[in-house]
């Protein structure tokens, strides 16, 4: 039994050894794949201190696809870097805000892409590929995704497992060695394209209305982040941005969430730019569903904010 021991020793502390650097070459690799439509790209951004913005945007995928920093840039002079993060609630979100202040200068302003799904919390881990060159022993990812079904604990400790069987992640990893991808997205941003979907239409056939379901935890860490903010002498401002007007009353209880919002916005003296009626939620031409604007959309909404901005003095 002793001699077995040994040589089953003998055989894992090698294999050991190679899997940290083989697992540290296939992530630095994929650090810089356009893998996870250009997430991976924003968290190197995060974790390399490379944002450099005076104003950051969060928020989801409607963020995401809706706000062009750039424009922003040229409009109002602010540096800006959009951190809009796909299907994913505030919970994760919080997640890179943290991150990004360990890494990163602190922004003057942080610009809060709300909806009505921003204080629910998905179950599933979607698009856990993001997380895979970053979250080998690193504790605060750690603690925050593994609420989320998507890892087992030993992915999070043992070098090169949780590649175990992801083909399309080794192999996006590898390839950056050979042809690197070019970004996919511009400073956290990238527009949409795409054409209109039928998704609502799809939708409705399954069921006649939709209500969220919101996250008790979420809802106290939103607010706890927001008097963070206030004491860090961060500017926060609540941009709900426009939605297809076909599609609002699909959400039983949007009217609760609305006034959620505005409930927190006078209670923290946040500002709340409110287009979920802007004359742009009535042209369809502007949009590929209901929820998300296309590149047109987006640019035309994104010139619309940077004036409402400087009219207001929101950047100061």
């Amino acid at each position: 039994m002793k001699k077995f021991l040994i040589r089953t020793l003998i055989f894992l502390i090698p294999v050991i050894l190679l899997a940290y650097p083989i697992d540290m070459f296939i992530s630095y690799g994929l650090k810089h794949s356009t893998l996870s439509d250009g997430e991976l790209e924003v968290w190197n951004d995060i974790y390399n201190g490379d944002l450099n913005s005076e104003c950051l945007i969060y928020g989801s995928s409607r963020a995401w696809v809706h706000i062009d920093p750039i424009i922003i840039e040229k409009e109002t002079g602010v540096s800006t870097y959009n951190l809009g993060m796909d299907a994913h609630n505030f919970y994760l979100q919080l997640l890179r805000h943290k991150e990004l202040l360990k890494h990163n200068p602190k922004p003057k302003t942080i610009i809060c892409g709300l909806d009505m799904s921003t204080l629910g919390k998905r179950y599933d881990l979607y698009n856990k590929t993001q997380f895979l060159p970053f979250m080998l022993w690193n504790k605060p990812m750690i603690d925050a995704i593994s609420t989320y079904e998507g890892f087992n604990e030993p992915d999070y400790i043992v070098p090169l497992l949780r590649y175990v069987g992801d083909f399309a992640a080794i192999k996006s990893g590898v390839k950056y060695y050979i042809e690197p991808d070019t970004r996919f997205r511009t400073k956290g941003y990238h527009g949409s394209t795409r054409v209109w979907t039928e998704d609502l239409d799809n939708a409705k056939k399954q069921m006649d209305s939709y209500t969220i379901s919101l996250d008790t935890m979420s809802i106290r860490l939103f607010t706890d982040f927001i008097q963070d903010c206030k004491k860090s002498n961060i500017n926060v401002i609540f941009v709900y941005t426009p939605e297809y007007i076909e599609g609002k009353d699909f959400v039983t209880n949007r009217s609760d969430i609305m006034d959620m919002y505005n409930k927190m916005s006078e209670k923290y003296s946040v500002p709340f730019l409110d287009y979920s009626n802007d004359s742009i939620c009535y042209q369809k031409k502007y949009f590929y569903n209901t929820m998300h604007m296309n590149y047109e959309g987006s640019e035309v909404f994104t010139k619309e904010l940077s004036k409402d901005l400087i009219k207001y003095n929101l950047l100061k």
